[in-house]
């Protein structure tokens, strides 16, 4: 099984925010995990782009970039389209995803800093939505923050 880096700093950013992190270590849930060559490449493709571009863009840099990254690595892919919501089994609305890779539903964010609530509302989407699995990608911060969210 293959070991996702994680740095301290995102470590304790997230636990801080009360959102529980399923670590990938003997004896912790790795579910979820069988999207890992989706992932893979996505995050592979959002680091390209925080290094070539780096923080202090608006969003929609990112995005546009990333739909180029995502493009140039055959991955298949989808931006900015309605995700139904979910509820008891009814659609009850509808939100616009920024990427829809490979069945990972992809959020890009340009803050400084992450707030607790921008987190739990990409899970809430990702759970609504009935996806697998989600990341929540930051590159606002001097480093990219990637976050897996686990429906």
């Amino acid at each position: 099984m293959r070991i996702e880096p994680s740095t301290e700093d995102q470590f304790e950013e997230i636990t801080e925010t009360g959102i529980a992190l399923r670590q990938r270590q003997a004896g912790y849930s790795t579910q979820g995990y069988d999207f890992d060559d989706a992932t893979g490449a996505i995050i592979g493709c959002a680091l390209e782009v925080h290094r070539t571009l780096g923080p202090g863009f608006r969003e929609i840099v990112y995005q546009r970039a990333l739909a180029l990254e995502l493009d140039a690595s055959g991955l298949e892919f989808a931006r900015e389209i309605e995700v139904p919501i979910i509820y008891k089994g009814r659609q009850i609305d509808t939100r616009r995803a920024d990427f829809v890779v490979e069945d990972v539903m992809v959020e890009i964010k340009a803050r400084s800093q992450m707030l607790r609530e921008e987190y739990v509302q990409a899970l809430n989407y990702v759970q609504a939505s009935g996806f697998k699995l989600g990341l929540l990608l930051n590159f606002g911060a001097p480093r990219l923050q990637i976050n897996r969210l686990v429906n």
